[in-house]
């Protein structure tokens, strides 16, 4: 039998939480380089790349050939910028949350696989191992309601709680993002923020942080988040 979300039926300009773990359970991120390098893919991915810059660096004959490579390196690469909107995310040690946004219905599959490709590919090379490091296919599920898009967001940003770890001082995480204590030119914040007042009880903050997702809230997001026997 299928497990939990991973029959997908894509649908285009619609949000989806999307969450996979590691094979066997296994660990994914095993250090600070590991999740930075899977950052960085959201980073190349998401920002508009800028064509004419990297063909001007190849052409220049200045440009030395490590400078050159990356730059070619750079211009192949997939780029998901206004196709795909990241809204929120938590990389856990064996599992991550992502909650975004596809304009087209092969949006997410195309940036999944790009990243859950390259990644196992750093990592493989990284620890000298070989084979599959995903737990399967990523699942995903659709988001159909704006109260399921900001609680799905305060279930993602909680995320490190449970592991007895602070919200604010979780460097893996788009919650310091929300509170403007980082920038992240990819992630989209404006739609979930304009919902909420800057400080005080009606603030996003307080929401995440003093108000515990309780028993009807939790029913809410019931289809839409990740098993507990999942991390």
């Amino acid at each position: 039998m299928p497990s939990k979300n991973s029959l997908k039926q894509f649908v285009e300009n619609s949000y989806y939480h999307l969450y996979n773990r590691g094979v066997e359970k296994r660990k994914i991120f095993l250090d600070d380089q590991d999740y930075t390098v899977f950052l960085s893919y959201f980073k190349t991915y998401l920002l508009p790349k800028d064509t004419n810059h990297l063909q001007k660096i190849i052409l220049d004959s200045n440009s030395d050939y490590f400078e050159k490579f990356k730059a070619s390196r750079l211009l192949r690469m997939n780029n998901f910028n206004d196709l795909i909107f990241l809204y929120s995310f938590c990389l856990m040690p064996n599992h991550f949350h992502l909650l975004l946004k596809q304009r087209e219905s092969d949006g997410i599959d195309r940036f999944m696989n790009s990243i859950g490709t390259r990644y196992t590919m750093y990592f493989n090379k990284k620890y000298k191992r070989v084979g599959p490091l995903f737990q399967g296919v990523y699942k995903a599920v659709l988001v159909e309601t704006n109260e399921q898009l900001l609680y799905l967001t305060k279930y993602i940003h909680r995320n490190p709680s449970l592991q007895g770890t602070s919200l604010l001082d979780y460097q893996y995480s788009s919650y310091p993002a929300y509170l403007n204590l980082m920038k992240v030119d990819w992630l989209q914040t404006k739609d979930i923020l304009e919902n909420f007042s800057v400080s005080g009880y009606n603030s996003y903050k307080s929401f995440v942080e003093d108000r515990p997702l309780d028993e009807n809230e939790y029913q809410l997001l019931t289809n839409l988040t990740i098993d507990e026997d999942d991390i």
